[in-house]
């Protein structure tokens, strides 16, 4: 946003009433996206997109993690199988749910 955009918003909004729980949660998404709250309520308002500032650190190390299980798996010639069947699906899962957050 420019200077001269920031300065022409002038106007404001009442407060908005919601649970403790919903303000909480509504925090942590514009946190997630590196929004200020104000910034990402009036994106949400007027239907703007929203691009979440992904930790990509988070996402290279949990893939990371993926990998070496996967390794552990073919190196220990599919012993306990399950357990690592569920530990790459979690990991996967993970990655997801971080890459999909604000869609």
């Amino acid at each position: 946003m420019s200077k001269s955009e920031s300065r022409n918003r002038t106007a404001l909004l009442p407060s908005i009433r919601c649970l403790p729980e919903e303000r909480d949660a509504i925090r942590q998404k514009a946190t997630d996206a590196g929004l200020s709250l104000g910034a990402f309520m009036l994106r949400c308002a007027m239907s703007r997109k929203i691009v979440p500032q992904t930790d990509h650190k988070l996402i290279m190390e949990l893939s990371r993690l993926g990998g070496l299980q996967k390794h552990l798996f073919t190196q220990g010639k599919g012993i306990g199988s399950k357990e690592y069947s569920e530990v790459l699906q979690e990991l996967k899962k993970a990655i997801l749910r971080i890459d999909q957050r604000f869609d």
